[in-house]
């Protein structure tokens, strides 16, 4: 139930067939990401409209969604009671220095403005040895050849090198850094379409064809396999990471 969020292009949402190849591709890393989070006390940084949290705390032992939007924080606490959800600041995050036993931060970090302060933060709350996940776009497959993002959403977007230079020089132990990929019938769609993104950008869904409908609404989380080769080659980044000391 999403009526009472707006939709702005850059929220991704369940239960809109047209945005489905969008919604599998981000819940394919919290699938991933879910067996890590068993029986700990989980912090989502950024877990806009609540879905992915909600998948979090099947397997946590407790979850705290925190969205910067207050619509949005709102209605993640109206629709998922499994987790808790609350506004706050991503750079002051209303939680207890080193209480945290993994952070999760997806598709979050390519908006903040002060990068290094936000890693800071996410150090601070998680205890020693704690579990940092970062997902974020990866800007060698995402905004190819180019040096700022085309999304107006984004503030900076990364190659993997520096991700997880970035999270290193923070104060992170780097345990792996891994890509999410479009897998085989994905690449299907692509030869059909010439690029299966870019016929979903071309035009607004009310103009696609019946085909293009299809196609869109039968893909699913398998279709984006994660896993450490050829990650400069991927969609997504991942970093996982470790607070040291």
């Amino acid at each position: 139930m999403t009526d009472d969020l707006p939709l702005t292009g850059e929220r991704t949402v369940p239960g809109i067939p047209a945005e489905n190849y969008w919604f599998r591709r981000h819940e394919a890393a919290y699938e991933f990401v879910a067996p890590l989070v068993a029986g700990r006390t989980v912090l989502e940084v950024g877990c806009g409209e609540g879905y992915g949290t909600d998948l979090l705390a099947r397997t946590a032992r407790r979850v705290l969604g925190i969205d910067y939007d207050a619509l949005t924080a709102a209605h993640a606490r109206a629709t998922y009671p499994a987790a808790w959800f609350v506004r706050a600041n991503l750079a002051a995050l209303p939680v207890p220095s080193g209480s945290v036993d993994v952070l999760a931060t997806l598709q979050v970090i390519e908006h903040v403005w002060n990068h290094g302060e936000f890693v800071r933060e996410c150090l601070r709350v998680l205890r020693p040895g704690g579990l940092l996940m970062v997902t974020t776009p990866n800007r060698l497959t995402f905004s190819p050849g180019l040096d700022a993002p085309l999304n107006p959403f984004h503030t900076k977007e990364f190659t993997a090198s520096e991700l997880s230079g970035l999270i290193a020089a923070n104060g992170f132990g780097i345990e792996a850094v891994l890509g999410l990929h479009a897998g085989p019938r994905l690449g299907v769609l692509d030869a059909r379409y010439g690029s299966f993104v870019a016929a979903q950008l071309a035009g607004p869904p009310t103009d696609w064809p019946a085909g293009l409908h299809a196609d869109v609404g039968a893909v699913t989380t398998a279709d984006f396999p994660i896993h450490e080769r050829d990650v400069d080659a991927s969609l997504d980044l991942i970093v996982l990471a470790r607070r040291q000391g």
